[in-house]
C-alpha cells in the first residue's frame, strides 16, 4: 500500500505604509541696515543687526493679515539707547520694555517708514530701501539698536520688533550726524 501525505502552508504579509503628508511652515524676521554720516557726509559707521520679533507684532500681524482687523501700513523707526547693551524680550510692548529705553535725540519724531514692493521669491521680502529712514541727531548720544513701530510718538501704538548692535556693540552719534537706517522684513516657507 502506498501511503501520500502531503503538507501545505500559506503564507500572507502585508504592510501599510503612512505616507508623510505635506508639511508647511513660515519663518519671518527682520534686519535693520544703520550708515552713519557725520556732518561733512563722510560714512563714520555702518552696522546690520537681526531683531526680535516680539509678541505683540507677531499677534498684530495675525490678526490683521487673517482677520483684517483694523489695519493700518504705517509704520515708524525709533532708535535705542541703553549703553552698554539694550536687553530685550519677547514680552516687550510700546508701554512695557524695561531693558531698554528709547533716545529722541533726533529732529522730528520717529521715522515714517515707506515700504516697497514685496519680492514674489522664496523668501518673501520686503524693505524700505527706496526711501530710507533718515535720522538728523542733535546731540551726543549711543545708539544701541532700533524698533518698529505702529506709531511716531507715544506708546499706545503696536511694537513689532526691537534690534540690538552685536559686537563691538553701541555707536556714538553726535550733533549734525546723520543716520540712514533701513528695516528689511522676509518670509520663508519652511
Amino acid at each position: 500500500m502506498i501511503l501520500n501525505k502531503a503538507k501545505s502552508a500559506d503564507a500572507v504579509g502585508a504592510y501599510v505604509k503612512k505616507g508623510s503628508g505635506l508639511a508647511d511652515g513660515i519663518m519671518g524676521g527682520g534686519i535693520f541696515r544703520f550708515q552713519c554720516f557725520d556732518k561733512d557726509g563722510n560714512l563714520k559707521w555702518e552696522d546690520e543687526t537681526h531683531n526680535l520679533v516680539v509678541n505683540e507684532g507677531l499677534q498684530d500681524m495675525n490678526t490683521k493679515y487673517f482677520k483684517g482687523s483694523g489695519y493700518s501700513a504705517a509704520w515708524y523707526i525709533g532708535l535705542v539707547n541703553n549703553s552698554p547693551t539694550p536687553s530685550y524680550a519677547a514680552g516687550d510692548t510700546l508701554a512695557s520694555h524695561a531693558g531698554w529705553v528709547e533716545t529722541t535725540d533726533y529732529s522730528g519724531n520717529r521715522k515714517a517708514v515707506t515700504f516697497g514692493t514685496a519680492t514674489t521669491a522664496d523668501p518673501s521680502v520686503i524693505d524700505n530701501s527706496g526711501s530710507v529712514a533718515q535720522f538728523s541727531i542733535t546731540g551726543t548720544v549711543t545708539i544701541d539698536g532700533a524698533f518698529l513701530a505702529s506709531v511716531d510718538t507715544g506708546t499706545s501704538g503696536v511694537l513689532f520688533s526691537v534690534s540690538a548692535f552685536q559686537s563691538p556693540g553701541d555707536r556714538s552719534v553726535v550733533s549734525g550726524d546723520t543716520l540712514n537706517v533701513v528695516y528689511e522684513f522676509s518670509l520663508d516657507a519652511a
